[in-house]
């Protein structure tokens, strides 16, 4: 992992944006080569340096917005040739846009349907080589844990999903003091000094996962370690950077006093306010026929009598209440026994509803929301007051998510599923302090791209 930004990217798939890039700018070259084998090229060294630029980076933004390069993909929910023509086709059609903008830019369809296909054939070998790379467990990073109990048997399991496997666990030391609930096998026996295990099981990494690090912490040897190399850390900072959450379990408050992060205001403050006007500007361009068709649809099928849109009070930053915009995706007495979570297979949800829900139109008018200034194009979602009062009582650190604006999308929202109880809730917390701890202009463009998988993949939405 290496960090920019202050947000961890994964060294792994970073080397395989740069290789595939090279191999989209390079099936430009080669699609005009093949196309004029026998004639004599009707492009110049820039005309083809200007396609192929154009070309690769427009292919790798598509690529990364359906989730191709996200470490936390799972092999579930992967679906690479799937997302990889949906990603061929976004870039087709991005291309087309230019070119009718811009028409000296023009390269004839023969070219790009040869570049297409060299991009493709290069793409699938490259995958099928770093698939079979990233098993190979001399590649990954190995983890000695300090600890037996039950945080430590949770860092088993960690990134069991993970296509890339970031780490692997060396063993386990357990601890005197500490209740041992590991698998027997995978304790290493602690009679040895820690200096020696490190170097007789190639740890790269210490991670202490105690669960009370008041006791049975061997700090001259964990000195002795750090000193000839070995990394030490602990279990929030492991979890922020393997998994992109703060966890709960771990946090305490003198860490949220001493961590880096958590700063906001000044000019971040102004940046932020610039990228969410502008941001916002740039959908609105692109989305305003589907909402002139979306509000159509649902004044034709409430039979021009319900309103189009949906007001609903929530909670913003610094808890301050304000009314959020949505389209309609619900009948009109979908809460006339008060406020509940949407559920799968919701009945109160129109047949319009439906449609705009999965792809997440019905969102579309909080870009106003945004121009207010009540929201940002991305933060946490904002929730309503009536969940949140019970939320601060029973969820600790739950009104930390309030210190930014609410946002239309967000980290949560990318990285975890729609929640309908406090369970979901608490899981989504930890990643919305992910982002309230490591905002950056950086990572809000990353989320923003990323957003393209949650609307076309329909992830989350009920």
């Amino acid at each position: 992992m290496i960090r920019i930004f202050r947000h961890y990217i994964s060294s792994a798939y970073l080397w395989l944006i740069l290789i595939e890039f090279c191999i989209f700018f390079a099936a430009m070259y080669l699609g005009s080569n093949v196309r004029f084998l026998d004639a004599e090229s009707w492009y110049t060294q820039q005309d083809m340096l200007i396609a192929s630029t154009v070309f690769s980076i427009v292919l790798s933004i598509t690529c990364s917005g359906l989730g191709l390069y996200r470490r936390t993909l799972s092999w579930e929910d992967y679906d690479l040739v799937p997302r990889t023509f949906v990603s061929f086709l976004l870039t087709l059609f991005v291309i087309v846009t230019i070119y009718y903008f811009l028409p000296d830019f023009l390269i004839g369809r023969s070219v790009l349907l040869y570049a297409f296909a060299f991009a493709f054939a290069g793409m699938m070998s490259i995958r099928l080589l770093f698939y079979r790379l990233v098993k190979i467990e001399n590649l990954r990073k190995r983890v000695l844990v300090i600890g037996s109990g039950n945080k430590a048997q949770k860092l088993i399991s960690l990134n069991n999903s993970f296509i890339h496997k970031g780490f692997v666990i060396a063993g386990f030391i357990a601890s005197r003091d500490e209740e041992s609930i590991v698998e027997e096998a995978l304790l290493i026996n602690s009679g040895s000094k820690l200096k020696n295990i490190v170097d007789m099981y190639h740890v790269d990494e210490i991670v202490i996962a105690l669960d009370d690090k008041r006791r049975g912490m061997p700090i001259d040897e964990l000195l002795d370690c750090k000193m000839s190399g070995t990394a030490i850390i602990d279990t929030i900072t492991f979890y922020e950077r393997e998994k992109g959450i703060i966890s709960l379990e771990d946090v305490y408050p003198s860490w949220l006093l001493f961590c880096d992060g958590f700063a906001q205001g000044g000019f971040r403050a102004f940046q932020k306010r610039f990228f969410d006007i502008f941001s916002s500007s740039l959908l609105l361009m692109v989305a305003w026929p589907f909402m002139v068709l979306t509000a159509l649809a649902i004044w034709l099928e409430s039979g021009f009598k319900d309103p189009v849109l949906y007001r609903q009070v929530r909670v913003g930053e610094g808890n301050r209440p304000f009314e959020v915009l949505k389209f309609r995706s619900m009948r009109t007495d979908a809460e006339k026994n008060g406020a509940q979570w949407a559920q799968q297979q919701d009945s109160r949800v129109t047949r319009v509803g439906k449609i705009i829900r999965k792809c997440r139109i019905d969102e579309l008018p909080q870009i106003f929301n945004v121009f207010k200034g009540e929201m940002s194009f991305v933060g946490p979602r904002p929730e309503r007051p009536e969940f949140v009062q019970g939320f601060d009582e029973r969820i600790p650190y739950y009104r930390e998510r309030h210190r930014v604006k609410p946002g239309i999308t967000g980290w949560a929202q990318l990285c975890y599923p729609y929640g309908a109880d406090e369970y979901d809730t608490i899981q989504k917390l930890q990643y919305d302090l992910y982002y309230v701890k490591n905002y950056s202009l950086f990572l809000d463009l990353s989320i923003m791209v990323h957003t393209v998988e949650v609307v076309l993949w329909g992830k989350g939405a009920r």
